[in-house]
């Protein structure tokens, strides 16, 4: 039997009656036929077009690799997809709390974002959707019980649409939507149309994020270069140090860096310091034995602390040395082939703890070892230097002992030969002096000898204290008579160096100002003590004046458990004589 031919089932009394499809048109109008039709002939084509205008955004999207044009690009659009007043993007940081470090907004005019204050941080509804990255679609946001409200200034809002946006299984953000037009809740069309969007986004800002990076690493790498290039023009000393500070702090977006160098813990110093006016005299004083400088100069690895205040292994410079306060720092070794010569520390303020986060430690660390790789090289060829110039002193002091120093002797001998022949005491008398004339030019020739044999430290203070002298000489209009006795190079610290400098520039500025003198005498002596004597012929200390100037200079004596001793006899002149211990 056929289908046709089928009889037809009994009727069940018990259902209900079937609804003809006829029977229910016959008794709907023309007009509402019609207009149910077209209705639905308009939706299709709005979601058709919605599609395509994802399409488009997509392809718009990939072209745009600057990360703050690509995420008011992607609130934009995503407001016109879902037909939302108000849409914004929150983009994750990079600490382990993962709250907002980012707030993009559209539909809000920036007078009223002034108005409103502090942007969300990641708290309440849209940290439900940090906590859980689903779609999440609401009638009214207040009546959602991880609503917090709005904040004074705020515009209302109602229907709400969050949706994660992912990078493969990592959430970079969060689109937020809101105020659907019309007054209306937004669908699950709306919800598929902007996850689709939102995937496309996740592409986007990863090839935006990606691109970024080579940016930084391209800035590193351009660092380096220069660090390099300063080094190989220059010497390596506290001014190269001082550049890598700079160039560090600049790249990495730090608000503090710091180099201390030392061949160990033990030596180790602060060298250079940027983000904070350097103190040269108070940073040599601070010890880094136990420091986040030392542990890196041991072990030769990174070391990353969260807060360097709180951190056992750190100190605290903001302090110690009066620099601005910071938290997280990342330290890094300036490490060449002979092992950990030094380290660059970067911290950044506890509000600025993000930009901390976004650093790659990769990319400073290599920027430590291309710069310590630069300083080793520079100090190579400062060796090759330094060497070819302690040869050439030692032929220099060879020919004035053998050549020189032997002729004049025999032109002594001679004189004296001759002075015993003559009658007349004045010619006897000018021989005589001349021979002793002879005798002081051997003594300073050796001493000459002495000190081109001597191993010059970064800081010459037979050289210092010279053009000390010969600037004062520019400004009493007459040169100061200058006198070296005993090895000054080597036999007078390093660290007592700055403090001679400064009590022979005072005592000549005294002379120059106040003195009225025709003549000054300047002797520098490094024997069993370090002795700096300065005389002049001058009108002498007027009784009752201030010594400010003289204070200061037996306070740096006292300092050094040494002394200071100022004899003046007015309209006869001042003698200042200041000495410490050479050990």
């Amino acid at each position: 039997m056929s289908d046709f031919e089928r009889p037809s089932p009994t009727p069940d009394p018990s259902a209900a009656p079937a609804v003809d499809p006829a029977a229910a048109l016959a008794g709907t109008g023309f007009d509402d036929l019609l207009r149910e039709v077209l209705g639905r002939v308009q939706g299709v084509l709005d979601e058709q077009a919605r599609w395509q205008l994802l399409l488009d955004a997509v392809v718009t999207m990939a072209a745009d690799l600057t990360l703050d044009g690509l995420l008011a690009r992607i609130v934009r659009i995503a407001s016109d997809l879902a037909g939302a007043q108000y849409a914004a993007l929150g983009v994750l940081g990079d600490g382990p709390d993962k709250r907002l470090r980012l707030f993009v907004t559209h539909g809000v005019e920036e007078a009223q974002i002034q108005e409103i204050g502090d942007l969300p941080t990641g708290h309440g509804l849209l940290g439900l959707i940090i906590d859980h990255p689903e779609p999440l679609r609401l009638h009214d946001i207040k009546e959602h019980p991880a609503s917090f409200g709005f904040p004074p200034n705020h515009p209302p809002m109602s229907s709400f649409l969050g949706v994660p946006v992912r990078i493969r299984d990592t959430v970079f953000g969060n689109l937020y939507l809101t105020g659907k037009l019309g007054g209306e809740d937004f669908t699950e069309q709306d919800e598929a149309i902007v996850v689709a969007l939102a995937a496309a986004a996740g592409v986007a800002l990863e090839n935006a994020r990606l691109h970024e990076e080579a940016g930084h690493r391209q800035r590193w790498l351009t660092a380096s270069a220069e660090v390099a290039s300063l080094v190989a023009r220059s010497s390596v000393t506290v001014e190269a140090m001082q550049v890598i500070a700079d160039r560090a702090r600049e790249v990495s977006g730090a608000d503090l860096a710091w180099v201390a160098s030392g061949a160990d813990v033990e030596s180790l110093r602060l060298r250079a310091v940027a983000g904070a006016r350097p103190d040269v005299h108070a940073m040599a004083e601070v010890a880094l034995e136990h420091s986040l400088s030392s542990e890196v100069l041991r072990t030769g690895q990174p070391v990353a602390v969260a807060d360097i205040v709180t951190d056992p292994r750190a100190l605290d410079m903001g302090r110690r040395l009066g620099w601005p306060a910071v938290g997280p720092a990342l330290a890094v070794p300036l490490h060449s082939s002979e092992g950990a010569e030094g380290v660059l520390v970067m911290a950044w303020a506890p509000e600025r703890a993000g930009a901390f986060h976004a650093v790659d430690p990769a990319l400073p660390a290599s920027f430590a070892e291309q710069c310590a790789l630069a300083l080793q090289v520079a100090a190579g060829r400062e060796d090759q230097q330094r060497l070819a110039l302690f040869e050439d002193r030692d032929r220099i002091g060879r020919d004035l002992h053998d050549l020189v120093i032997q002729r004049l002797f025999a032109i002594g001998l001679g004189l004296e030969s001759v002075s015993r022949q003559v009658d007349r005491p004045a010619v006897r008398d000018r021989l005589s002096q001349a021979v002793d004339d002879l005798d002081a030019t051997i003594k300073d020739i050796r001493r000459s000898i002495f000190a081109l044999g001597s191993m010059e430290d970064a800081t010459d203070v037979q050289a210092e204290v010279t053009r000390i002298v010969e600037r004062a000489g520019a400004t009493m209009k007459f040169r100061p008579t200058l006198r070296f006795t005993g090895p000054v190079r080597t036999r007078i610290p390093a660290a007592v160096v700055p403090d001679v400098l400064a009590v022979l520039g005072e005592a000549l500025s005294n002379a120059a100002r106040h003195a009225q003198a025709s003549a000054v005498d300047v002797e520098l002596s490094a024997t069993d003590d370090v002795r700096l004597t300065i005389c002049d012929d001058g009108r002498g200390v007027p009784e009752g004046v201030l010594e400010s100037g003289l204070s200061n200079i037996r306070q740096r004596a006292d300092r050094l458990g040494g002394q200071c001793l100022i004899r003046s006899v007015p309209g006869e002149g001042t003698t200042v004589e200041w000495w410490v211990p050479a050990g």
